[in-house]
């Protein structure tokens, strides 16, 4: 097969969450735990750091891969979603996986998985394993996809468990209170192995249980007016960068080549050293667009905060949304005074512009598209230079945005 036709089998064969949703959850780990057996369990044969959360853990597994990666080492990353190609999911030292790695272990696995029937997130976390061992990797930090207890990832025996938040989201799977979440993404701590807690002081007393349950010391990250700055934009980033110091803390005994200097100049260069976007990330300027991709309550207020700080004559917001998200709780959210351009992102599971004009009822300005483009392309007629255009509201509007404009 080639590469094209390997990732179709993948995204279309073998159900992928992102497009799908509730259709794509396994919620159990039999078949991750098969399949890596079948591969001589490649996550024993390297050191991991594990990171759960609602909001915050992609920045925080490209802070650490950014630092360990500037100390010199050879450091794994595994996140989810992508963007703009499959092979973003699986990098080391900020290079892809290559197509031909992707191509060869589909197809020498293939026979032998299909009848464990894996889903689109099992190939892709044994894919990950696979290849990390195979380049004999330092360090590999590993993002769980969805929740932590019950996540694909949850088969490794980290250095240190990272949770760096507790927020309301996928509550289909992962219950309907702070408590419940807590308790699916506390999941992740394992026997001895200390936990870092990044946000989610309000349901401390979970983390706390489940911790002592499992003699895991237990630490909080918290701020202080001397930690370096990261090159990633957004107030919001300060607490991930906390969060990422404290993991560094704990590990830096293992990894003495890590420095004061490697920290401040791996937080500077997220961007160069892991390829990391759509995080509060400025596509152009003059217009000035910002491009984010939270999604859920806990995100948007994040990202309303930064609005405030921003300077501009005129908002233009391009907006789309997944049906299973709590749509009205987060719209009321979002200033009144913007003009709103709505569309559809290109998966099934999206929420059509049409039925999230509805939800826009009390917003003044409001307009719908077929697709994020035609969004993007009205705002960018519309605005003066002295104006700002964000797109947010989902990953896959992000996503289409980058594809269509800024590939």
């Amino acid at each position: 097969m080639t590469y094209k036709e390997t990732v179709a089998f993948l995204f279309e064969q073998l159900p992928q969450f992102q497009n799908i949703g509730s259709k794509a959850y396994n919620g159990k780990l039999d078949n991750i735990i098969d399949i890596c057996e079948l591969l001589d369990n490649p996550q024993n044969k390297f050191k991991t750091i594990h990171v759960a959360g609602t909001n915050g853990k992609g920045s925080v597994c490209n802070m650490l891969a950014s630092i360990l990666t500037q100390s010199g080492y050879t450091v794994g990353l595994f996140t989810s979603p992508h963007l703009l190609d499959f092979r973003e999911r699986i990098r080391i030292n900020g290079e892809v996986i290559s197509e031909q790695y992707v191509i060869d272990f589909v197809q020498n696995n293939k026979a032998v998985f299909n009848k464990i029937k894996p889903s689109f997130f099992e190939w892709s976390t044994a894919l990950a394993f696979d290849y990390f061992e195979s380049n004999k990797v330092d360090i590999a930090i590993i993002e769980t996809g969805l929740g932590g207890r019950l996540d694909s990832t949850n088969i490794i025996s980290p250095l240190v468990s990272v949770i760096t938040s507790i927020g309301i989201d996928h509550t289909q799977y992962l219950g309907n209170t702070l408590e419940a979440i807590a308790s699916e993404k506390g999941g992740i701590i394992k026997p001895y192995i200390p936990v870092v807690l990044g946000e989610g002081i309000e349901v401390l007393s979970v983390f706390e249980k489940i911790a002592s349950k499992n003699n895991s010391p237990l630490h909080i990250a918290s701020q202080n007016n001397n930690q370096p700055l990261s090159s990633l934009k957004g107030d919001f980033q300060k607490n991930n960068v906390a969060t990422a110091l404290t993991v560094i803390d704990l590990i830096q005994e293992t990894f003495p080549t890590i420095t004061s200097r490697s920290i401040s100049k791996g937080l500077r260069s997220i961007k160069t050293n892991t390829g990391l976007r759509g995080r509060w990330e400025t596509l152009q300027n003059s217009p000035k667009v910002i491009a984010d991709i939270g999604h859920n309550v806990h995100a948007i207020k994040q990202t309303v905060k930064e609005l405030e700080l921003e300077t501009y004559n005129n908002i233009h917001i391009i907006w789309g949304m997944v049906a299973d998200k709590e749509v009205d709780k987060v719209i009321n959210l979002l200033p009144k005074n913007a003009t709103y351009y709505l569309c559809t992102p290109n998966i099934p599971r999206a929420l059509s512009a049409t039925e999230l004009e509805k939800s826009f009822a009390e917003k003044q300005i409001k307009i719908s598209f077929s697709s994020c483009s035609e969004a993007y392309k009205a705002a960018m007629k519309s605005a003066n230079s002295n104006d700002l255009i964000l797109v947010g509201g989902s990953t896959f509007v992000v996503s289409e945005i980058l594809h269509d404009f800024f590939s």
